[in-house]
């Protein structure tokens, strides 16, 4: 690929400029494969270096294990008289919980328990609804518990290019709780607007979710970290033996329960010779052909002499 520099980095400012996501240098160097990695990467280094050097409504940063074009901080309140943006609402127990499972991952909700000391159940669906953490799959103890770990968003959310940025400290295990609340107001710092206090009682959440740990006890298949990235409904985590069960929704299971006790209430009149309303229309004065017509019945209720007698019809003697 015989492109020049210049070149080279316009194509490049292209392609991060026009991500949604950020974009990994994997993905970068298939994009222009012809180009060296360690000249690629020198690039993308002198693109950040030159938009904050000229101090750009713009910078380029290393974020998620991508790089993205982001505005500079100092122009947020100018921002915000033009963009409503809504920030992410994060109680401190929340918060907490988040900062442990970031450095302990992969981690269970009983061992952030053990450390924060209190039950975390609402914390970690709280988490698990907004994208910040996931679940990874089971720890092969006894109850075979979920084991969460962070995702991508989280790190996009608190501007950390990989888990390595975390800000160092000794074993979490270690910590007091205020050390712990220390840790996680340098997560709020550096998330910056983009994540706000919230009280509480906001961590509440519908039983559906919070039930989500004993959902984990009882589904008998493992769950998979790319099947599962946010939380999903009780019934969504057992696997079903009715391939289409997950396209139907309640109201639909309703009906079917509903005709399941028709069907065997069928059933059971099958077993007698005639149900109610089969002997309801031999009473009847007509029926009607294979055609639709009415045929006349005489007053014991058989087909008159010009209609042959059907399978059913039985004479005095019970022969047919």
């Amino acid at each position: 690929m015989s492109v020049d520099r210049s070149r080279i980095l316009s194509i490049l400012e292209s392609l991060i400029f026009v991500s949604e996501k950020p974009l990994s240098f994997r993905k970068i160097r298939a994009i222009l494969d012809g180009v060296p990695a360690k000249d690629l990467q020198t690039m993308i280094e002198d693109l950040s270096r030159q938009y904050r050097e000229q101090s750009r409504g713009i910078i380029l940063e290393e974020v998620a294990e991508g790089y993205q074009m982001r505005t500079p901080p100092e122009n947020q309140d100018w921002i915000k008289m033009l963009v409503e943006y809504k920030p992410m609402r994060l109680s401190r127990p929340a918060m907490e919980t988040l900062a442990i499972i970031a450095y302990r991952q992969p981690v269970t909700k009983t061992d952030v328990e053990s450390i924060r000391g209190v039950d975390s159940t609402s914390g970690v669906a709280r988490l698990l609804e907004l994208g910040l953490i996931k679940i990874l799959g089971r720890k092969e103890i006894p109850g075979r518990p979920f084991i969460y770990g962070t995702t991508p968003d989280f790190l996009e959310v608190f501007n950390l290019a990989t888990l390595a940025d975390l800000p160092s400290l000794k074993e979490i295990e270690d910590l007091n709780p205020g050390e712990i609340e220390a840790f996680t107001d340098k997560l709020s710092q550096a998330a910056g607007e983009k994540v706000e206090s919230a009280p509480e009682t906001e961590d509440n959440t519908p039983d559906e979710l919070l039930d989500l740990e004993q959902v984990g006890h009882d589904a008998a298949a493992p769950v998979e970290s790319e099947d599962v990235d946010l939380l999903l409904p009780p019934e969504k985590t057992k696997k079903s033996a009715d391939p289409d069960a997950e396209s139907r929704g309640p109201e639909d299971e309703e009906d079917e329960d509903e005709n399941g006790d028709e069907d065997e209430e069928y059933d059971e009149d099958e077993e007698g010779e005639y149900d109610e309303d089969e002997e309801g229309d031999e009473e009847d004065e007509y029926d009607e052909d294979e055609e639709g017509d009415e045929v006349p019945l005489d007053d014991d209720g058989i087909p008159s002499e010009d209609e042959e007698p059907g399978d059913d019809e039985f004479d005095e003697n019970g022969s047919k």
